[in-house]
């Protein structure tokens, strides 16, 4: 799995700010460095669509169309992903979860299942049926790639749904790894999520 932020609003923070105080005529408050108090305090009081005005675009790789189904349902992003009706997916990469690769049976029989889909997809190919109706075959395991955006109001509405011990463990550990780069870029808005060693949020002191 691969996650690089492509884009991010500029000063994602301070125009968050401005635009709230713009609702409370405290625009003459604002000052060089973000009020982080200020921020905060719109958070816990549910003032959220201060966040709508910032954004961040995400290149994501290496994620299994098992995890691509259940973060395409977030309808408020945007997402731009690997077509398989397009694309020749013969020899496809794909996901083993990590409770197949720990069962010695486990990994010979579903390595042997995703050989013979493999060779089976390209037989069909090679018996002239076009890539739309040739990926029926395809599997949930097969390896994909999208470009995602979303404000960060979003962001922040997915982290809390896909950052618990419920989520499944890929879109888990994808939610993480986005989480982490926001923190670098906006610090104040999204270090309020705090995360354990299993990538579970603990006391999200967030309402979202």
């Amino acid at each position: 799995m691969k996650v690089e932020l492509l884009r991010i609003t500029k000063d994602a923070e301070k125009i968050i700010e401005l635009a709230a105080r713009t609702c409370y005529d405290t625009r003459h408050r604002l000052y060089d460095r973000v009020t982080e108090k200020f921020l905060h305090n719109l958070m816990r009081a549910g003032h959220m669509s201060v966040f709508e005005h910032a954004w961040a675009t995400f290149d994501i790789s290496g994620i299994s169309r098992a995890c691509s189904h259940q973060l395409v349902r977030h309808r408020l992003a945007t997402f731009s992903q690997r077509s398989q009706r397009y694309v020749r997916e013969e020899g496809f990469d794909y996901i083993t979860p990590p409770t197949i690769t720990g069962n010695e049976e486990a990994v010979s029989l579903y390595h042997q299942t995703i050989g013979a889909v493999q060779k089976a997809y390209a037989s069909l190919l090679s018996l002239n049926i076009p890539r739309e109706d040739a990926r029926f075959l395809l599997p949930n395991a097969c390896a994909t790639n999208l470009v995602m955006t979303a404000n960060f109001r979003e962001w922040m509405h997915i982290f809390k749904l896909r950052l618990t011990s419920h989520a499944q463990w890929e879109i888990r550990e994808l939610a993480a790894g986005i989480l982490k780069i926001l923190q670098k870029e906006a610090p104040i808005i999204f270090g309020m999520f705090k995360l354990n060693q299993d990538n579970v949020l603990v006391e999200p002191d967030v309402s979202v």
